[in-house]
């Protein structure tokens, strides 16, 4: 992996050389265009346009153009961007999208911004992580989502429960208290593998291992097959299907017939839930996958973007600046509210103290963790074993053999 440079030669020493490397704002004397590719829905048009209008106000010389991107087909768009003559001059990437990325060497080290300027230190774990590559910063976490409980506050009265679990011991209690009288004490499809990854994490355990830069299959360790042991416990005590993953049905859907207790989803699932069922609108609690103990949530997947820079970026040392602007504190928090997003550090959990669902998630989102970090892992994702190897436990195949044969495959698609 190549690391950048720590300056322009010796030729910087003059701001015409500054301005030659891409490093000093306004060189060209004139106007500058940054072009920005973001996701779509990523943002609204509201915060789009009042961040244009504000950094343009900010930085004179400077106009900023955003092209939106369909999540469909990226992979191969940024890639050629990013190995062409002169792409974009910054992208938002899925934050486990990062690894495929700075595998090209096509990527701007970003290490010295990230501690200089950036507050890497405080960063959320699941968004820093897979945007950091042999030591080196590529990723600029942007923003961040995770699953939760969502549940019937009136099945809980019901039921006789007055508050939330805090333990995974009081979790498996009151889900089985739920699971009775017609109602579902939770809807957990079979193959939905990321709430296992956390239960996995949480063990200490890891779906796969880098060891001396080989990637292993990790499914058939101990503390992984505890994780798994947990699901099917917690999978049991409702009618979600063994065989099909959270979308198949869509399980926001099920959610919405009313008489299922909780659901794991992003709070993202909430507006499906009441477009449904309306009637549900003030029925609704939220409360962070519990953990093994009381006050130490479960570990989760978290989701997200991360911004990225090209080497081929035309205006580099203005890219640096949106990253800046659009990674620190005034932005994350007009993106955080105006989105529901989890900013980009833990310190900034508090701006979305207003939102309940986005609040509850902000409190997952500090033991957040990310998928294994190779250029393979979509690879694995793409015929993910994993899925398989679900629901053989859950319909009562030998755990041990399933995870070896599951762990097994990772490792061969991560070799390739």
């Amino acid at each position: 992996m190549k690391n950048r440079p720590l300056a322009c030669p010796l030729a910087a020493a003059t701001a015409l050389a500054l301005a030659g490397c891409g490093m000093l704002p306004g060189g060209d004397g004139g106007t500058k265009t940054v072009n920005v590719w973001l996701m779509r829905d990523s943002v609204s048009e509201d915060f789009l346009t009042r961040f244009t209008e504000a950094y343009e106000q900010e930085h004179d010389g400077v106009e900023l153009e955003f092209t939106i991107q369909e999540w469909t087909g990226i992979g191969k768009k940024v890639t050629e961007a990013i190995q062409g003559s002169g792409g974009p001059d910054v992208i938002e990437v899925g934050n486990t999208q990062v690894a495929q990325y700075a595998d090209t060497d096509k990527l701007f080290d970003l290490t010295l911004e990230s501690v200089r300027d950036l507050g890497k230190e405080d960063w959320l774990p699941g968004l820093a992580e897979p945007g950091s590559i042999g030591g080196a910063q590529y990723g600029i976490p942007w923003y961040a989502a995770n699953r939760i409980v969502i549940y019937n506050k009136e099945l809980f009265a019901d039921a006789g429960i007055d508050k939330p679990p805090a333990t995974r011991a009081e979790w498996l209690d009151d889900t089985e208290k739920l699971n009775k009288n017609g109602s579902q004490g939770i809807y957990l499809a079979g193959q939905d593998w990321y709430t296992l990854s956390g239960f996995i994490w949480d063990e200490g355990g890891e779906l796969a291992v880098d060891k001396g830069g080989q990637w292993t299959g990790a499914l058939d360790s101990p503390a992984a097959q505890r994780g798994m042991a947990f699901y099917k416990k917690l999978q049991a005590l409702g009618s979600g299907p063994k065989n099909a993953d959270e979308q198949t049905p869509p399980q926001a859907d099920v959610f919405a017939e009313g008489d299922v207790a909780q659901l794991i989803a992003t709070p993202s699932a909430v507006a499906a839930i009441l477009k449904a069922n309306p009637d549900l609108k003030d029925k609704l609690g939220y409360f962070p996958i519990p953990g093994k103990k009381a006050g130490k949530p479960c570990a989760v997947f978290t989701g997200g973007s991360d911004l990225i820079i090209p080497e081929n970026a035309p205006r580099r040392g203005a890219a640096l600046d949106v990253v800046k602007a659009l990674a620190g504190e005034k932005w994350q928090t007009e993106l955080a509210r105006a989105m529901g997003y989890v900013p980009n550090k833990k310190a900034l959990a508090s701006v979305v103290a207003g939102q309940e669902a986005t609040a509850v998630m902000a409190q997952g989102a500090a033991r957040g963790r990310a998928t294994p970090n190779s250029p393979q892992w979509a690879d694995v994702e793409a015929d993910n074993p994993i899925k398989p190897y679900m629901t053989a436990v859950l319909q009562g195949e030998d755990p041990v053999k399933a995870a070896e044969e599951a762990s097994a495959a990772i490792t061969d698609t991560l070799a390739e």
